[in-house]
This record gives structure tokens, C-alpha cells and sequence, in this order.
């Protein structure tokens, strides 16, 4: 991605404690996650897993939260952040008048499916020109920064000790250690290099010693990990006119799977705000059934069939083990890695969350939602999946015939719908619509592989979800769908909905149906600005949370791929350059941009990244169709 200077002094970054979210960078290792602030510091890593208790969490408080910080002694220096091209390895350079030092950043990953996986932080030190003195600081705080550890240092190592985990930090630079942390210095000359590497393992029992750092150890992992993430972008099949940002957001979405078990998260952290000081603080460390799907798609279009299977089988496991509750249904919103659909909520108080942004959760009581287009996603992309994959077994066709069939019964309910609020169940449009996905879907599949299916009743039941679709989500007035339909709530809604730009992305109407134009013209005229799209005005449906938010980037994808299907072409493709400039440094996005371009919510956010994949591949194609 772009390797440009940020800009930014570091006297400034030490003057307040918390980064801009966008200035982050994102590592893993298919099991993890670590966000790097481009002034060095690791302030977000959870272990051994995305969705366990933070290890450095100094972005949701910088004094209690954990942090390792690696930067220059000097006052001043300009940073820039970049990738290694086509890897998740990342390199954050300081430059003074002195020198010029890089810091290389990466999670080691050496093999798909490795069953001797090892997870470690590698940060590599090499001066580039001139001098530089270097500090470390490696400050943990486990469990959230509730659990107490104790040190024990060794030959070229500190030990970080706990009753739940111990990690081992080994470097060729001489450490000490106080107070639970590590510290150490060191003055790079022209081509020397500093080695740290913090090993997460095993018990507070093991003794074990890692052994002395060797540097030719570090450059094999580099070069090892290069190679993986190289060899796996290479089965990418696009090569169209964004590819950068295309196979970036490929990356990112590889990079928030679970490899041993195919679960997809929709973000590596939790509690980053909505909006500076206010409550929308949510916990996105899990697998959102919606968000999930559609990376699925987005990965089958890419050409990535191995994630995509594995996915689905994700999916089969999750389907055989659902309940039979009849007020939750058959299927959750959200599960965890592991498939358990109980995510309690709770709130981490003793953490002020990023810049006083509380109260920060953990956990997230949206699991408990009834969310029924959900069951549209899912079996949207078990569709895709059975169409373009391997197909579906036996047993997962029976496990989806018995979702339906609770569908059918239920379909006509309130919910909460995509954007999960805390209002209370309406009766959503966008529900009624991705219901009509799930059927129609079931309807097609049947048909191709001659599967057993009630089809009279499943057909009978799409087209009474179609009919009210059409005849109660339909505002005359408005000229435009609505986010909810008439009738049992009163008088007529005239609130509008992004989510419902998607419908002909799915195919209940034509791109260019009139009245599917009329809601373009709607939403455009009251949602978007200057190409980014709020997903629906909080006053005029108030969703029982306090404060304003940003534009959703999701949606602004969705407004690209609706400009793009409708037949606008050179408006699609100024409207996703100008969304383009909204991804920070290194392509990554959060769920929300704020009114002066800040990034906000969790970050980067999967959901966001998969409509950028899905609006670019469709332009491209709509472009070479038009020969623009």
C-alpha cells in the first residue's frame, strides 16, 4: 500500500496517550490479531485466540490497558507505515536528520494448517541509514489488565507469568525488569539490526526455556511468513482495475479467519466507539452469521475456494448443533469461534475506554437478538457456495430444510434486524426481504440437485413475503422502500434504509426497476454525502442508544454497487475513488467514518472490507462491458 510519511511528530503522539483508530496497522497469524500504531506501540492483542482477554490493551486505556512500545529516544521523528507488498508484514519507519530505523512487524505463519504452530510477535529493529538509539518498553497486562503476573528474567529473556498464561520475551538487546514489565535500549548503527520476540504459551508451570535468540531464526520466519501470504494471494483470479485495494481487503479478511476451525470474525477488537465519549461500544470479536456470508461470497469471487469450504463447514457444524427455542429460533445472529451462541455481555469498568469512550463491553447481548435475515445470508451463501463449490451434503440440506421450515412460521415477526438495535422489535423490510433470500434460494437449490423439498409450500410462502414487501414496504409518498413495514405499527413508515440498497445486489428486483430508481433517488437525496452513507437517521428512528454516528462504509459500497447496477457508471466509479480516500495509510477500514474523515468503530471491520471487493469486481465488469 501507499508508503507516504504520516505527517505526525512523535513529541506530539507522547503528549496524548491514544492514536487516531486509523492509524493503526493490523498483523496476525490465522489464530490472532495485533494492532501496531505507526508510532510503534502495540496497544491492541489479544491471545491465544481473537475473542480471548487482551494481553496489550492501551487502546482502550492507556494506563491499565498494556502496551509495547518501540521508538526512538530522540524528541522528533517523521513515521511512515507501510506493507511489504502482498503480505501482512508490516513496517513502521522513523526518520530524524540522524537516521532512518524500520521496524518489521509480523505474526509468523509458515504453512496453511500448520499443526506445529507457534504464535509469536516477531518486531525486528534495522537501522537503514545513519544512527538511531532505540527503546523498548513491553508492558502486559493480562486479562484485560485484571490479572496479577509476576517476571523472571533468564539469558536473553524476561518471563511474563501468570495462573492463566505465561509469555516469554527473548531478544538479542539486553533487557531488565520492574514492575511487571521489561525494558531495554539500544544504539543501531547503519545496517545493524534488534531482535524481539514475544512467544505465547504455555502454563505458570512451565519452565521450559525458550533458548537464546538466534537472528538467523528471524530472518527464515520473515521470509517464511512473506512467502505463505504471497503464495496464498497468488490464487487470486482478479486483475482488475483496483487491484491493490481489492487484494488488500483479500488480505484483511484472511487475516480475521480462525484457520483451525474456518470462522470468519468481523473484527479483531472490542469497545472502540461509535463516536468519541458516547455508549456505542460493542464487542465485534465473534462470527455475525451476515457478516460472515457475505465474505464468503466476496472470497468465492476472488477465486479463495478453500476458505470458502471451510467456511461452510463452519456453517454445517453451527447447523447441527442448533436449538429449538422457539422465541430465539434455530439460528443466532452471532456466534463464537467455536460455534456457542451464549455471549454474555458485560462491562470491563475498570477500563475508560479509547479516549473516555465508556462503557466498554465485552461480550455482546446482540446474540440474544431475534435477527431474521439473517437466515437469507446464510442460506444465500450456502446457495453461492452449493453453485460455484463443492456442494452441500446430505445432512446440511436437512439441517437447512429444518431451518426453514421455523422460518416459515415466523417470518412474519417482529426482530431487530441488521443494525441490532436496542429499541425494541419492529417489523423490518429488510428482514421481510432477506426471508424472501432464504426461501427463493431453498426454492433454486431443490431445483438444481433434484433435492427433497415441500416446494408448494415454499413457494407459496416467497411469494406472500414478496407481495407484502411490495405492498407494505412501499412508500408512495416518499417514493422509496422503507426501513419498516405499515400497518401494525400505526401510521405508514417513511424512514429510509441503506440495507435496502441492496435488493437487487440479491435479486428481488431489476437494477432499474423504477421503483427500486425512485429509492436511489431517496436515499441519496437524505443519506448520502459526497458518496459516504449513513444507513438511516437516528432521529427519525430513534434507536434507544444516546448520540449521533457516522457514515457506515459498508453502505458507501452498497451505494457504489447500486450506482454501478442501475446503469451509472462514471458516477460508480468517482463515487468508490472518493470512498477510496476514506481507508487510512494502508488500506484498511472501520466500520464508520465521522464528519471530518476520523475512522470509527472497531477497526478494520470485515464487513466493510467484502462490499469493497463486491462493488469493485462489479464495476470492473460493468466498465468492460461498456468499454468506458
Amino acid at each position: 500500500m501507499r508508503a507516504e510519511g504520516l505527517g505526525v511528530d512523535d513529541q506530539d503522539a507522547k503528549e496524548r496517550p491514544y492514536l487516531p483508530i486509523a492509524e493503526h496497522g493490523l498483523i496476525g497469524d490465522l489464530r490472532g490479531a495485533a494492532l501496531v500504531g505507526t508510532d510503534g506501540r502495540i496497544d491492541w492483542f489479544c491471545a491465544p485466540r481473537f475473542d480471548s482477554p487482551s494481553i496489550f490493551g492501551a487502546l482502550l486505556d492507556a494506563e491499565r490497558g498494556g502496551v509495547w512500545e518501540l521508538s526512538p529516544l530522540c524528541a522528533t521523528a517523521s513515521r511512515q507505515q507501510f506493507y511489504v507488498p502482498d503480505s501482512a508484514i508490516l513496517i513502521t519507519r522513523f526518520l530524524t536528520e540522524e537516521g532512518m530505523v524500520e521496524v518489521q512487524d509480523f505474526m509468523p505463519v509458515l504453512r496453511p494448517h500448520d499443526a506445529q504452530h507457534r504464535q509469536r510477535l516477531v518486531r525486528r529493529v534495522v537501522a537503514v541509514r545513519g544512527s538511531m538509539r532505540m527503546r523498548a518498553r513491553v508492558a502486559p497486562r493480562l486479562d484485560y489488565g485484571r490479572a496479577r503476573h509476576r517476571t523472571r528474567t533468564g539469558r536473553g529473556e524476561v518471563r511474563f507469568i501468570s495462573e492463566q498464561l505465561t509469555l516469554v520475551l527473548r531478544s538479542d538487546v539486553p533487557l531488565s525488569a520492574r514492575d511487571g514489565e521489561a525494558h531495554g535500549e539500544v544504539e543501531l548503527g547503519e545496517g545493524d539490526q534488534a531482535l524481539f520476540v514475544l512467544d505465547v504459551g504455555g502454563s505458570a508451570g512451565d519452565d521450559t526455556s525458550a533458548g537464546p535468540l538466534d537472528p538467523g531464526e528471524a530472518e527464515e520466519l520473515f521470509v517464511g511468513t512473506a512467502a505463505f501470504w504471497r503464495a496464498w494471494l497468488k490464487r487470486s483470479t482478479y486483475q482488475g482495475r483496483w487491484r491493490e485495494m481489492v487484494h488488500r481487503s483479500a488480505l484483511t479478511l484472511k487475516l480475521l479467519t480462525h484457520e483451525p476451525t474456518g470462522a470468519i470474525i468481523a473484527a479483531p477488537t472490542l469497545g472502540l466507539p461509535e463516536r468519541i465519549g458516547g455508549e456505542r461500544n460493542w464487542d465485534y470479536r465473534y462470527v455475525w452469521i451476515r457478516d460472515a456470508a457475505f465474505s464468503l461470497y466476496a472470497l468465492q469471487r476472488l477465486g479463495f475456494t478453500d476458505e470458502a469450504e471451510a467456511f461452510v463447514g463452519w456453517l454445517t457444524r453451527c447447523l447441527a448443533r442448533t436449538g429449538t427455542d422457539e422465541e430465539a429460533g434455530p439460528l443466532r445472529a452471532m456466534y463464537t469461534i467455536d460455534g456457542d451462541a451464549e455471549l454474555p455481555e458485560r462491562e470491563l469498568a475498570h477500563l475508560e475506554g479509547y479516549c473516555g469512550s465508556a462503557p466498554v463491553r465485552a461480550g455482546n447481548a446482540a446474540a440474544c437478538q431475534l435477527q431474521l435475515d439473517v437466515y437469507g445470508e446464510l442460506v444465500d451463501s450456502i446457495y453461492l457456495f452449493n453453485k460455484y463449490g463443492t456442494g452441500i451434503s446430505h445432512t446440511a440440506w436437512h439441517d437447512l430444510t429444518q431451518i426453514i421450515d421455523w422460518l416459515l412460521e415466523h417470518w412474519d415477526s417482529e426482530d431487530e434486524s441488521i443494525w441490532e438495535t436496542r429499541a425494541g422489535r419492529r417489523r423490518h423490510t429488510y428482514s421481510r426481504l432477506m426471508s424472501w433470500v432464504a426461501v427463493e434460494r431453498m426454492v433454486r437449490m431443490a431445483r438444481q440437485r433434484g433435492l427433497p423439498a415441500d416446494l408448494v409450500r415454499w413457494i407459496e410462502a416467497r411469494d406472500d413475503m414478496y407481495r407484502q414487501i411490495m405492498e407494505e414496504g412501499w412508500n408512495a409518498e416518499r417514493g422509496s422502500f422503507v426501513q419498516r413495514l405499515s400497518g401494525k405499527d400505526g401510521p405508514a413508515c417513511d424512514v429510509l434504509d441503506a440495507s435496502l440498497l441492496i435488493m437487487p445486489m440479491v435479486k428481488f428486483v431489476a437494477p432499474r426497476d423504477p421503483l427500486f430508481l425512485s429509492t436511489m433517488d431517496a436515499i441519496q437525496d437524505s443519506l448520502v454525502v459526497d458518496s459516504l452513507v449513513f444507513r438511516y437517521d437516528p432521529a427519525e428512528a430513534p434507536d434507544a442508544l444516546d448520540g449521533t454516528e457516522g457514515t457506515f462504509s459498508i453502505c458507501s459500497f452498497w451505494w457504489v454497487e447500486a450506482l454501478t447496477r442501475s446503469g451509472r457508471i462514471e458516477e460508480a466509479r468517482l463515487a468508490l475513488e472518493k470512498t477510496f480516500t476514506f481507508a487510512n495509510h494502508v488500506g484498511l477500514y472501520a466500520e464508520q467514518i465521522g464528519t471530518t474523515g476520523e475512522q470509527l468503530g472497531n477497526f478494520p471491520q470485515a464487513f466493510t472490507h467484502l462490499a469493497l471487493i463486491s462493488a469493485a469486481v462489479n464495476l470492473d465488469r460493468s466498465v468492460d462491458a461498456a468499454g468506458a
